[in-house]
């Protein structure tokens, strides 16, 4: 469908009046609030996600890109709601204690909500024992755990203790990211997943509420 097209086209380009302009056309055509989003915004995202992958294009383009589709996601959201259209899951994410870091979280974010996740941020300098009570209270799939600095990526292991003493280790997927964290130290601690960008970890995250 050509509208569905230029919505995508135009996202990826960054135009946010341009895609609420088409969005809002779509929908008074009679297109399904689910078809816009997933055919026409979260296709566009998509295709930005790979090509930031490919260093393509960079992290301003995936700002502009991520504004254009929360320009049209404001349109879409109240007829998804009335049509019961669930997110694909949910994820909390946020930057742990004493880390105030949150370019790489807010990119994450992003990406996560550019594959149809439902993002509880719960910002920086998060305690472990707050990210697993906004997955308890958010009923999320999914815990999203960002460190930039040697001396927090420790903080780490406090929320996969923390999931573990609150007794819903076995219900979340516990990723780790940033610049000093790896996939080793990911499997050191008791965390589930570990992704080097934010491209790939919405991939991952995505898999991980499929196949949960």
């Amino acid at each position: 469908m050509e509208i569905l097209n230029n919505i995508s086209q135009a996202l990826q380009k960054g135009k946010a009046k341009d895609v609420k302009a088409m969005v809002q056309e779509a929908v008074d055509a009679g297109v399904s609030a689910e078809k816009v989003l997933n055919e026409g915004l979260l296709a566009g995202m998509n295709i930005i996600g790979v090509k930031f992958k490919n260093n393509e294009v960079y992290v301003p383009d995936v700002l502009i890109a991520a504004r254009a589709m929360k320009a049209g996601t404001e349109i879409l959201k109240p007829i998804l709601v009335e049509d019961g259209v669930q997110a694909a899951g949910k994820a909390v994410l946020g930057t742990v204690k004493g880390d105030l870091h949150d370019i790489g979280k807010n990119l994450v974010g992003m990406m996560l909500e550019g594959k149809g996740i439902e993002v509880i941020d719960v910002g920086t300098d998060v305690a472990a024992e707050d990210f697993v009570s906004a997955a308890v209270d958010n009923e999320a799939q999914l815990i999203c755990c960002s460190a930039l600095l040697t001396t927090t990526m420790g903080e780490m292991k406090n929320v996969v203790e923390a999931a573990e003493a609150a007794g819903i280790r076995d219900k979340v997927t516990i990723m780790v990211g940033g610049a000093p964290v790896n996939d080793a130290f990911a499997k050191s601690i008791g965390a589930d997943i570990y992704t080097p960008d934010a491209a790939s970890a919405a991939e991952a995250a995505l898999d991980a509420i499929k196949n949960a």
